[in-house]
């Protein structure tokens, strides 16, 4: 991420200027895609043909969905692979009915916060063996492929081994954020082989080859997902591990298992917004929208300084709850329904002020029982809303010999604090941040769609789902439209905030609404990078099509047939 101050920011709308449209707002970057059969939309071009080749064949919504993110985690190893998590939203055509998966790791139950403690370590580290836990994309697509699966593994999977024996050429912004990573991680045994095999990471239209990956992935197609959490992609993994220092082993591998859950919403102006419970962060998207639901926000406008302020205070309220109740449910009960209601949103609404930012507020006292997104949708109004990711881009830099990906450092996530919520025990989920998204209206699906970026993704979220709302805005439009970040809340993790944070706000806001913004006593700065990715479908049930969208923040396609 790059920051600039606020002196930039003056500057912006004298430096930058778009082509005029047509039609649309002017920050659209496109017209939405629309079309009758099928629709896929990722954060690769490549990823998102193969989706629609998989649909073409007669595949499901999920095969397809399964095929790009295998391809993704080849082409866009910087956001994602199988040495992460995954979760989804499901929309059943057949049922009506929304399905949601947890497919998250767990912590290795050998590691306990006593040995952390002993070895003097008083946060988990980002990097290296100690933040690893149980990657549970591989389970993922095998239990939605058991439930909502019509293709062969084997046949879903071959675009993306036929990618990675072959090669594929490397995109302009990955490139860019493969040199970054290597920086922190080529000092890590097994890195450089798989991702700088010339001596450097691939530059912009180098044919890159995974021949590795290539291997692994032919495995998990003949022998499932027992191949990976059963066999020797397992050993391998384990044994790595422990000559590494770490923890992860073969049992811990061996005993993961995914959980179906269901999804839970809020009502916003008539819309249902749904999101799945803890241990991920998608519901702090829905307390927000019950705060801003309570404001006319329609009326406010959209990038007024009325509107910026109250989504950022709403955000400072609702993520001091966010750091302090949200983990692993099975550790500890977490009163969601509390935190979803109307009730609560009028109480916590009557902290905000409306002329002033506050430094900070605490979080309510109630009684407690880097990343890719695609979606996809297919002929028969199947629909799915998919978000995996390893943490920190690549991330932990551990790379088991000749398997050809990153294990996740998503255990960095947890706190060594005793009591809370989010504190380090074996065999517990972290806290998470990757969370797909899906509205339905009068219990119909209207749009599947999510945003990449860490604690940008419910805020990403919840401005969607109002510029879509509130703003009338298209599907392109809501996602194109510059963005507002807040930094500085309290933090699962343990970091409280005291001084107000930060607010980035994108190129495309008026100087005039920052001026106010500072009176309001906002501290406002600029960053390039920093607000997701967005990719989009909406089924429009009048004329019987889907409509696609992506974004020009990522390398993102939305196309359909």
């Amino acid at each position: 991420m790059i920051r600039v101050n606020i002196l930039l920011i003056l500057l912006l709308p004298f430096l930058t200027q778009s082509q005029d449209r047509v039609t649309g707002k002017p920050f659209a970057t496109r017209s939405e895609v629309i079309s009758q059969h099928g629709m896929a939309a990722t954060s690769h071009p490549l990823a998102t043909q193969v989706a629609l080749d998989i649909l073409k064949k007669g595949g499901s919504a999920v095969d397809a969905a399964i095929a790009a993110n295998a391809c993704l985690g080849l082409m866009e190893p910087t956001g994602c692979g199988i040495g992460g998590d995954l979760f989804a939203i499901v929309w059943d055509a057949k049922t009506n009915k929304l399905h949601g998966l947890n497919a998250s790791g767990r912590s290795p139950r050998s590691l306990t916060r006593e040995i952390l403690i002993q070895k003097g370590i008083t946060r988990i580290p980002p990097y290296g063996p100690l933040p690893v836990s149980v990657p549970g994309a591989v389970d993922g697509w095998d239990q939605l492929h058991k439930k909502f699966g019509r293709l062969p593994f084997a046949e879903i999977l071959q675009p993306a081994i036929t990618y990675a024996e072959n090669g594929f050429p490397v995109t302009e912004l990955i490139s860019f954020y493969l040199a970054a990573a290597a920086r922190n991680l080529s000092k890590y045994e097994g890195f450089s082989e798989v991702y700088m095999p010339t001596g450097k990471t691939p530059a912009k239209g180098e044919i890159f080859r995974n021949p590795k990956l290539a291997a692994t992935y032919r495995k998990i197609a003949t022998g499932g997902r027992d191949a990976f959490y059963k066999g020797d992609i397992a050993q391998s993994i384990s044994g790595y591990m422990k000559k590494q220092g770490g923890f992860l082993s073969y049992e811990d591998l061996a005993t993961h298992t995914s959980e179906w859950i269901d999804p839970v919403s809020t009502n916003y102006r008539g819309y249902d917004v749904w999101e799945l419970p803890p241990n991920g962060q998608g519901i702090a998207a829905l307390q927000m929208l019950n705060i801003l639901e309570l404001h006319d926000i329609k009326k406010m406008g959209f990038g007024s300084a009325e509107y910026i302020h109250l989504f950022t205070e709403a955000k400072k309220v609702v993520f001091e709850d966010r750091a302090k109740y949200y983990a692993d449910m099975a550790f500890a009960r977490i009163p969601v329904s509390t935190l979803i209601s109307k009730e609560y949103a009028r109480e916590r609404n009557k902290l905000i002020h409306p002329e002033r930012a506050s430094k900070s507020y605490d979080p309510g006292e109630l009684k407690a029982p880097e990343t890719i997104y695609l979606t996809v949708a297919d002929t028969e109004g199947n629909m799915v809303s998919l978000i995996q990711s390893n943490y920190r881009g690549m991330g932990s830099g551990m790379t088991p010999a000749g398997l050809g990906f990153v294990l996740q450092d998503r255990g960095e996530m947890f706190m060594l604090d005793p009591g809370h919520n989010n504190t380090y025990a074996p065999g517990k989920r972290p806290f998470h941040t990757i969370i797909p998204c899906f509205i339905t209206k009068d219990g119909k699906p209207w749009v599947s769609f999510g945003v990449m970026g860490g604690a940008m993704q419910p805020q990403g979220h919840v401005q969607v789902v109002v510029n879509l709302i509130d703003f009338g805005m298209n599907l392109q439009e809501a996602g194109d439209a510059p963005r507002i970040q807040h930094e500085g809340s309290s933090e699962p993790t343990g970091e409280k905030m005291t001084s107000g944070g930060e607010l980035y706000l994108e190129s495309g806001f008026d100087y005039e609404v920052i001026r106010r913004l500072v009176m309001k006593g906002h501290h406002i700065s600029y960053n390039i990078g920093g607000y997701g990715g967005y990719q989009a479908i909406m089924r429009d049930e009048n004329n019987k099509v889907y409509l696609g969208a992506s974004e020009s923040r990522k390398d993102g396609q939305a196309a359909g047939y």
